[in-house]
């Protein structure tokens, strides 16, 4: 089949890599021709483990190119990906559909015969039935249908998720699109991984479905650890215990500094909005939102006090300022209400992170950046462990404390233990749910 892809961004440059890997030939358009020109040079603009050798060895076998040129790439497709941004719009919290309704006019005016136009971009109930009226506005003679085709993939995991998902849903409105779907993910198909098609609304409350529950889950964790540090309970051991009921399960009962990352918060919130137009306000996730947004400030808190109340005049390291590990990806990261909380006290703030300088030296003012951490801890204050990078996981902890001023720790993933550090030389160590080291003010006002 040819399929064309339409925005080279995270969803679209790795759904259009593992669609071509199913042995389509696939075209990525992007309006970009410095992110085009740098695809063709084989350089991948995002970071993703195993993305460039996958996409250069679909390149190579010729089912694989890149353009600018929308006409061209659009003509004699079989289904047509509209992949584009919906970042969350200002004022109401509404996801925008700007980019995903200039798209499709595009499409529009290239269609040369008929295809199935595919939403891929998270889209609020109802924008499919807007396309389908988009496209036929700008074409009164295009002959096509339009599809719902939600993406789950996490961001570190993307084509391991694309390649074995837990599940593809698509959301159609004839037989004719549901069997030119059915040819898109033949290769899933006939491994028996789960192929849910159902109508366009349901499709597109899916997506919105399942991230609001899993932002609810890390957000109940968070609230559970907040009480847990009150009452003397370790949050890891009520994860563990919580996640072994089948009911539940253990994943996304992680406690930490909040979520963040490009779906969760503008999923949750233009679900909210969602409900709020239809006057059947979503209580939950409204308060996920308003709870997600006090965690961050509980942390920026559980760090002054390991500073003695006060940033002035610190030097802090900061290990992690994406929003998960695995990624460059910054969008809502925890660090972007934390870091500038410390630069704001007048903390000085060293960053290390694999992959978030780029993004962070734009998003983040005011910091010095470091590519290893016990540099950055040289004469430090204090550690805050931000991202759970596997190269924060095992840290040499005696020497990180030996370099440090004062050695004290906020280990926000709970990677480590107050028993770790107390034997590493730590004299506080503080980390989300659990007990920790209470530091010592009299040596920090010794020296």
């Amino acid at each position: 089949m040819k399929i064309t892809m339409i925005g080279t961004g995270y969803v679209g440059l790795v759904s259009g890599v593992c669609f071509s890997d199913f042995g389509h030939d696939v075209v990525c358009v992007d309006k970009d021709p410095r992110k085009i020109e740098m695809l063709n040079d084989g350089k991948v603009p995002i970071y993703e483990p195993g993305l460039d050798q996958l996409m250069a060895k679909n390149v190579e076998a010729g089912r694989l190119s890149f353009t600018t040129d929308l006409p061209s790439a659009v003509a004699g497709a079989d289904a047509i990906f509209i992949a584009v941004g919906t970042p969350t719009r200002r004022g109401d919290g509404h996801a925008d559909l700007t980019f995903v309704m200039a798209a499709a006019e595009d499409v529009a005016r290239a269609l040369t015969g008929y295809a199935v136009i595919v939403t891929k971009s998270t889209v609020p109930v109802g924008t499919n039935r807007k396309v389908k009226h988009t496209v036929a506005k700008a074409n009164p003679d295009a002959e096509f249908d339009v599809a719902s085709n939600p993406e789950f993939l996490r961001e570190g995991a993307a084509i391991d998720d694309f390649m074995r998902p837990d599940r593809v849903v698509v959301g159609v409105q004839t037989e004719r699109a549901a069997e030119v779907m059915a040819e898109v993910y033949r290769p899933l198909f006939l491994r028996d991984f789960p192929i849910i098609t159902t109508d366009l609304e349901s499709a597109e409350m899916i997506k919105y479905a399942a991230n609001a529950f899993l932002a609810t889950k890390i957000t109940f964790i968070n609230e559970i650890a907040a009480l847990c540090e009150r009452v003397g309970a370790d949050v890891k051991e009520v994860s563990k215990g919580m996640g072994l009921d089948g009911r539940i399960g253990n994943k996304f009962l992680h406690a930490g500094p909040g979520y963040g990352g490009s779906c969760f918060p503008k999923d949750t919130s233009a679900l909210a909005r969602i409900g709020q137009e239809h006057a059947v306000p979503q209580s939950i996730v409204e308060t996920v939102i308003r709870v997600n947004d006090g965690v961050k400030t509980r942390m920026i808190e559980k760090l002054r006090d390991l500073c003695d109340g006060s940033f002035n005049g610190k030097t802090i390291a900061v290990l992690g300022v994406t929003f998960k590990p695995n990624t460059d990806d910054m969008r809502d990261a925890p660090s972007l209400t934390i870091v500038p909380a410390l630069v704001g006290g007048g903390a000085k703030v060293r960053v290390v992170d694999p992959q978030g300088e780029r993004e962070g030296r734009t998003l983040l003012p005011g910091v010095q950046w470091n590519d290893d951490p016990y540099k950055a801890a040289q004469n430090a204050d204090l550690v805050v462990i931000l991202t759970e990078w596997n190269e924060f996981r095992a840290l040499d902890l005696k020497r990180l404390a030996k370099k440090m001023a004062t050695p004290r720790m906020a280990d926000l993933r709970n990677i480590y233990s107050a028993r770790d550090a107390r034997r590493a030389g730590f004299e506080a160590y503080d980390a989300v749910g659990r007990g920790g080291l209470e530091p010592d003010s009299s040596k920090l006002a010794a020296e």
